[in-house]
């Protein structure tokens, strides 16, 4: 029989010794946001409740205590059917947890951040060749929950981290409330007549927004082949890993994402995935912000299908032109890398990038 306590144990310090190991890759200010929701997630706190401060600041301190005892400790395997098993070897571990209704994730993220969760399986599907795992509870995670992960040919929703990862985009508009796309976004939802409700509404349609970039990622690999990620690693820790990862996110909504999107009409995710439309990306692509903002002005969905059009061609080029790049030049190839996406910025890309080193 599973002993699930164990393994939720293991698999909470392989994310501990993680945490450790990249707490410092956030800025100061994302460092803290992102431990208080670890905390909320930690203790089970709703998100409509106000964390207590004092509380928060003695557990900082605790975490960092405990990170500073871990940060040198090799991952540990996970004990299954009497096997010890790689905590990476993600399929072996799922083969003999789907079964009894969990799922598990071990892989890499940005900046090469090891990333492990477990969760109660809610949903297994199939889609183009692609196996799709819906998660709902969460018993472990790391510091940074992405909601969504690509490895091989599985791909990992993690309902759980979709939804506090909606809460911290409301949240943030609400500071501000400076977003239109995101104010239409959450307009679609009625947040303001019951918030439970809308954001499980939210959830629900964002889940499948990120289901549609995760099969945009895979088609992309389809296309651009194994040494797109030789490349990543190559410029791991860079500017220029930001860059070339922007570059291929970029083309996997071309591919994917926003054609079902448009597609379905789906006005609330369009709203949603330009309100999030930032950072490398838009300044990558400020056609794309051109193109929604002419949607919004003139109601006219002809605009966005035609970016989109016109995008798939243009970054897959692209992304082709990297990869050709990276295959001449090698590690050397960052300056041609950068004048290719910004030939008017002449400044070396290839230093680790710069992050305020968390406590």
């Amino acid at each position: 029989m599973l002993n699930l306590g164990q393994l939720v144990s293991t698999v909470q310090k392989n994310c501990h010794i993680s945490d450790a190991r990249h707490a410092g890759d956030f800025t100061m200010c994302i460092f803290l946001l992102k431990m208080r929701e670890f905390f909320r997630w930690e203790n089970d706190i709703p998100f409509t409740r106000n964390l207590p401060k004092e509380e928060v600041g003695a557990w900082l301190q605790e975490r960092e205590g405990l990170w500073s005892g871990l940060e040198s400790d090799a991952f540990e395997s996970l004990s299954l059917e009497g096997r010890q098993l790689d905590p990476f070897d993600a399929d072996n571990i799922n083969r003999e947890l789907i079964p009894q209704g969990y799922v598990y994730s071990g892989g890499y993220g940005r900046f090469s951040k090891p990333h492990f969760f477990l969760g109660s399986l809610l949903k297994k599907e199939k889609r183009a060749g692609y196996t799709i795992y819906i998660s709902s509870c969460e018993y472990a995670r790391d510091l940074e929950a992405p909601p969504a992960m690509l490895q091989g040919k599985t791909i990992y929703i993690r309902q759980e981290s979709v939804r506090r990862f909606l809460w911290e985009k409301i949240e943030e508009w609400r500071w501000s409330r400076k977003n239109r796309a995101m104010e239409r976004a959450l307009d679609c939802y009625s947040f303001d007549l019951d918030v439970n409700s809308a954001l499980e509404r939210m959830t629900d349609n964002e889940t499948e927004a990120m289901i549609l970039h995760e099969l945009g990622e895979g088609l992309a690999g389809e296309k651009l082949g194994g040494d797109w990620h030789k490349m990543i690693t190559a410029f791991s820790r860079s500017k220029v890993e930001i860059m070339i990862r922007a570059v291929r996110d970029i083309l996997a909504d071309c591919l994917s994402t926003l054609p079902a999107l448009l597609a379905a009409n789906n006005t609330a995710s369009l709203n949603f995935y330009f309100a999030n439309f930032s950072g490398m990306r838009k300044h990558l692509y400020p056609e794309a912000t051109a193109a929604y903002q002419r949607w919004v002005a003139e109601n006219d969905i002809d605009v966005l299908r035609q970016l989109v059009n016109e995008g798939q061609r243009r970054w897959l080029d692209t992304a082709r032109a990297l990869l050709a790049i990276y295959k001449d030049k090698g590690k050397d190839a960052c300056t041609a890398i950068e004048n290719l996406l910004e030939p008017e910025t002449k400044a070396t890309v290839c230093s680790p990038s710069k992050t305020a080193s968390a406590p």
